[in-house]
């Protein structure tokens, strides 16, 4: 028997502008804050979504997907993460869609 998918939603929820580093260009061009994408049961990387920031939050998303829940999260089923960009990061709500 296979274990059961879920959908996910990722919104954006916040993006940092850490303009006062000295090598600092621009802030997170690939997604605005408010943005939402879903992955499908098939866990397939949305279109659109920054290919950097997936890999970043992937563990979490894939433990919500198959029904999991992380310990450091309050509410089952919903988990904030960010992408590892220490120049502009952006923190990414994902929430498990049941039913």
């Amino acid at each position: 028997m296979a274990a059961k998918k879920f959908p996910v939603k990722i919104t954006v929820y916040k993006k940092f502008d850490c303009s006062e580093l000295p090598d600092y260009t621009t802030g997170c061009q690939a997604v605005e804050v408010g943005q939402e994408f879903i992955v499908k049961e098939d866990g397939k990387m949305p279109e659109g979504f920054c290919t950097w920031a997936w890999n970043d939050i992937w563990a979490a998303l894939t433990a919500l997907r198959f029904g999991g829940n992380l310990t450091y999260s309050k509410t089952d089923g919903l988990h904030y993460g960010a992408c590892t960009d220490g120049r502009s990061p952006v923190v990414f709500r994902m929430e498990r869609i049941e039913g």
